[in-house]
């Protein structure tokens, strides 16, 4: 009785409940900050000389500058909410199937809300 399975390889007809697309943003967004550290170092140690720091601020005046650093901490505000709610369910806070759905939907609306924020904060 070795019958074949039917095998879904559509990934648009599969619906994920919140917690895991949550999950799949966090390391998602993970991916993303590594992929920015090498221009906030490179922020970092332009910024620590006179001339660097005096350039890097009449650089904020630009709006494609604005936006490149709003890039850079949205993944940021995500991966920092969404850690805090997994740090919270590796010590068994919210680790039931309500809470978990819950906290995935305040993770979404609080990250939301810091980043547009951040947003008001750099304009």
């Amino acid at each position: 009785m070795n019958r074949p399975r039917p095998i879904n390889l559509n990934l648009f007809t599969i619906h994920f409940p919140i917690p895991a697309i949550v999950s799949i943003l966090h390391r998602v967004s993970g991916v993303f900050l590594l992929l920015c550290i090498p221009f906030v170092l490179w922020l970092l140690s332009y910024s620590l000389t006179s001339d660097g720091y005096d350039y890097l601020q009449q650089g904020m005046q630009n709006m494609l500058v604005k936006i490149i650093l709003w890039a850079c901490l949205v993944p940021f505000i995500f991966h920092l909410i969404a850690g805090i709610r997994h740090l919270l369910s590796d010590i068994h806070l919210g680790d039931t199937l309500k809470m978990g759905r819950l906290t995935a939907w305040l993770t979404c609306i609080i990250s939301a809300l810091l980043v547009i924020l951040a947003g008001v904060w750099l304009w």
